[in-house]
């Protein structure tokens, strides 16, 4: 009898009986041809709804995203205490908030009155800049033609024009929810606190989001969502120590000069630097100001410091941090920015490369490699 058991349970090895091509019943070409437009048609429609729930509600996708990149970084500083303390996981995200609180408050204390004065001084002696630079312009036949061509906003002669019509009324109304509710310290602080509770539990927030995925494909979407995690914290952790080393250069450099508020300037370099490559043309641009407001000497000086910082950022820093970090490719995070940031404005702009960064290595783990018969 057990052997009679044992016997009965084995799994049938016999090959499997494989239906000769010329018996098979060969498809209907008009039926394949229905097949593919009714895919290109569901594909259509999901893009069409994608982009329209962008462009309608973009500013909450945008606070969303914001939040869960706070979670990130609260997370993983939490495990990181975790892990080095054996203390449990609500006991270190608790001592990872209070010592960041500590910090802030602390540099706060020490050096905030510093900062708000010289930030206060760095923005009357650039609209003191923009008023002489805009009557410079205006001297000379070239620079009216310039400033014609600029909208108000960038200080030009060009009235700022835009759609009235029924699609960019629902935009703005529903896109500027949280700004016209909140306002930006609101909106900040909205953020702020969803993030914390995201890292307090995040199985929850994210078993929650894997029900509403079919029960098929929610393997490989708690795949893709992991991979998402551990890029935004590799790309939140490289970027932080850049912007570390370039406002650190900045404010010294500035300081060796002898430009007035390098401290305030090499915040704003530092804090600018968020955003790769169009941030650091933003950080540079009140220190050149300020430099040629000094002298034409000071100016160069300032050109020259600025260039030698991101040539040592783009061929130093950022090879080593990419090595640990997130590679993206620079024509891609120039062309995200742009998208995202005409899309959705400023929070696009500051957090497309993320998000960007995010998507590229969730395609890179869903779609197979290239076969070498396949590369160009």
């Amino acid at each position: 009898m057990p052997t009679k058991a044992v016997t009965e349970s084995r799994p049938d090895t016999r090959p499997i009986r494989r239906e000769p091509e010329q018996d098979r019943p060969e498809q209907d070409p008009r039926a394949v041809q229905l097949a593919r437009i009714h895919h290109l048609l569901q594909v259509a429609i999901l893009l069409a709804v994608m982009v329209l729930s962008i462009w309608l509600i973009g500013d909450v996708l945008m606070v969303v995203f914001a939040a869960t990149l706070i979670a990130v970084i609260l997370h993983n500083l939490a495990a990181m205490v975790e892990r080095r303390t054996r203390l449990p996981y609500w006991l270190a995200l608790s001592l990872v908030v209070v010592v960041l609180l500590a910090a802030i408050g602390g540099l706060g204390w020490s050096s905030g009155p510093a900062i708000a004065e010289q930030a206060t001084r760095l923005r009357i002696a650039l609209t003191t800049q923009a008023h002489s630079l805009r009557g410079q312009l205006n001297a000379s036949t070239m620079g009216r033609t310039v400033l014609d061509y600029l909208p108000q906003s960038l200080g030009g002669n060009q009235a700022g024009g835009g759609d009235n019509g029924m699609g960019s009324r629902i935009a703005g109304s529903m896109t500027g929810v949280l700004s016209s509710a909140f306002g930006a310290a609101g909106t900040l602080a909205v953020i702020l606190i969803a993030g914390l509770y995201f890292a307090l539990s995040p199985a929850l927030y994210v078993n929650g989001l894997l029900r509403l995925i079919p029960p098929g494909h929610r393997p490989a979407a708690r795949t893709l969502l992991l991979v998402a995690g551990r890029t935004l914290w590799a790309w939140t952790a490289g970027q932080a120590l850049d912007m570390l080393v370039v406002g650190i250069l900045s404010g010294v450099g500035l300081w060796f000069i002898g430009v007035p508020l390098a401290l305030a300037l090499g915040v704003v370099a530092g804090m600018a630097n968020f955003i790769p490559y169009i941030g650091a043309f933003i950080g540079a641009v009140p220190a050149i100001l300020l430099g040629l407001s000094q002298g034409t000497r000071e100016g160069l000086l300032v050109m020259a410091l600025y260039a030698a910082i991101q040539f040592f950022e783009g061929n130093v820093m950022a090879p080593l941090i990419q090595r640990h970090a997130v590679q993206m490719p620079p024509g891609l995070t120039i062309l995200s920015q742009t998208v995202f940031g005409t899309i959705l404005g400023l929070p696009g702009l500051v957090l497309a490369s993320p998000l960007t960064a995010a998507l590229l290595a969730m395609m890179d783990r869903a779609t197979p490699p290239l076969d070498e018969e396949d590369r160009v």
